[in-house]
């Protein structure tokens, strides 16, 4: 090609080539840009296959986005049991942030389930390499522990534990547990509730043995405390499950506590149905 009598050999290669480097550059900042943390925890090696089947029903990327965590929060989990959401909240936590498992009390009196619970993960904080930060504290309904330092945490979560509250220690129980909750988060801190949800035109004396709570009840002892209602989410409902089984929640999954006995229709209804809602420490108290 000539131009101005000068000859121009092919220059559109590098012109390409300079757009194919603008196109990695864009691709790679906006991998960068929307990589999702809780998605990578999630998804995370920690996680035995049998705790990721049931994600269809417990939707953890959805409940700990809708709680709001991030890496870099200093988050309490109440009574974490064998570990189902440490697997994700302890690897994401590790570098960043801070986690908390407020295990189960032990003294004398504690049922051999909570004991051996709480030993299992005593074990793994110290050899599991994922919980390698994880600092492991002591939670009590009616005893007044510090499950974190006061005021410090982001973030409190519990999942489906309040029911076992009610029906050991009474409301007395819970209100309490929700007064540590509050003392634990900072201002502008939040609490995070799982819990299974029994229909509001129930007996309310169903809440001592289904292990169904109501909403309004849950929401009502939070404002007790101190808490103010954020937002409620829908992301764990169940519209098959009725909450009125022969062995109250038991009767589903994961438990199936009838057995053989009418397992495909409690199967086929899945897990419980569940409210999740999401209180804040308001700032001016």
């Amino acid at each position: 090609m000539h131009y101005n009598g000068e000859i121009i050999i092919n220059q559109e290669p590098k012109v390409n080539m300079k757009k194919v480097i603008a196109s990695l550059m864009f691709m790679l900042a906006t991998n960068v840009a929307v990589a999702d943390p809780i998605v990578d925890a999630v998804a995370n090696d920690a996680r035995p296959a049998q705790q990721r089947l049931r994600d269809e029903f417990r939707h953890p990327q959805q409940t700990l986005r809708f709680f709001g965590i991030k890496p870099e929060m200093t988050v309490v989990e109440i009574w974490p049991g064998g570990g189902w959401y440490s697997n994700i909240l302890a690897p994401m936590l590790k570098e960043k942030g801070e986690y908390y498992a407020a295990h189960f009390y032990v003294d004398a009196d504690t049922s051999a389930y909570f004991a051996n619970s709480r030993k299992g993960y005593e074990e793994k904080v110290a050899n599991f390499a994922p919980y390698k930060n994880v600092k492991m504290t002591t939670f009590h309904p009616t005893e007044m522990n510090d499950i974190a330092m006061e005021g410090k945490a982001d973030r409190v979560l519990t999942f489906r534990n309040i029911h076992n509250w009610y029906m050991r220690q009474g409301n007395e129980g819970v209100e309490k547990a929700f007064q540590q909750f509050f003392n634990a988060l900072k201002k502008g801190g939040e609490l995070g509730v799982v819990e299974h949800r029994l229909p509001e035109s129930a007996p309310v004396a169903m809440q001592k043995t289904s292990g169904y709570m109501k909403q309004s009840y849950v929401i009502q002892v939070a404002q007790k405390a101190g808490f103010k209602l954020v937002a409620e989410s829908e992301v764990n409902a169940n519209p098959r499950d009725t909450a009125d089984h022969p062995k109250g929640v038991w009767t589903l999954l994961p438990r199936l506590r009838l057995g053989e006995q009418d397992k495909e229709k409690y199967m086929a209804i899945g897990e419980s149905d569940r409210m999740t809602l999401r209180f804040v420490k308001p700032s001016d108290k």
